[in-house]
């Protein structure tokens, strides 16, 4: 029995390449040691998840709370064998992960009258969770993080983009300034470095 650690980074890697390099890991693993890949995106950490599961194996996900997570999975006997099957095409994301960011920065949409603009932007982010091809990321920040703590009536609209793969992010110092921070309800906190890195890599950024 191992008691190795072998670290996989896959950080800045696109499904389904964070699978093939964890399972090529895998293969050349001694029984008892543990494979620990990091990606930057939760629908790698799902894709990582779902492959340890369908071969049987042990996995576990720890938050880097710098927008990275580390998957582990315990390679056991005949890991080996078991992941000679595997199809990347199974874990290739074409959705999310379209390369579209989309930016809020207010808990309202357009000028004019504020109780509209509410209501304008509750029914843009439902109408996010009924597309087709969704966004790859939404980031929140300046007022928009009021969306994404208690009292929203947007909660549910966005745990279901959550729960589809797409990244949510909300900015820790627009959390703080308005006091709300202990109120998050939903996704993760993130920084400038990381809203500036997203806007960056994104094929188009969406300003409702």
């Amino acid at each position: 029995m191992s008691n190795e650690i072998i670290d996989v980074n896959a950080i800045g890697d696109a499904c389904p390449i964070p699978v093939v390099k964890t399972m090529k890991a895998v293969a050349a693993a001694a029984e008892g040691a543990t494979v620990v890949t990091s990606v930057d995106n939760l629908t790698s950490v799902k894709n990582l998840q779902k492959f340890a599961g369908e071969k049987g194996l042990s996995s576990s996900v720890k938050d880097g709370g710098d927008g990275s997570w580390q998957v582990s999975i315990q390679v056991g006997a005949g890991s080996a064998e078991a992941v000679k099957d595997v199809d990347p095409a199974d874990y290739a994301c074409c959705t999310p992960g379209n390369g579209v960011v989309v930016a809020i920065t207010a808990d309202h949409m357009g000028e004019g009258d504020d109780e509209l603009g509410r209501t304008l932007m509750k029914g843009f982010i439902y109408a996010l969770t009924q597309q087709e091809v969704l966004p790859k990321c939404v980031l929140f920040y300046n007022g928009g993080v009021k969306l994404t703590t208690e009292g929203s009536d947007s909660i549910e609209d966005i745990k279901a983009l959550v729960d589809a793969g797409v990244e949510v992010l909300s900015c820790g110092t627009c959390l703080n300034f308005y006091g709300i921070a202990e109120k998050l309800q939903v996704g993760d906190v993130t920084n400038m470095y990381v809203i500036a890195q997203r806007q960056m890599e994104a094929s188009h950024v969406v300003r409702p």
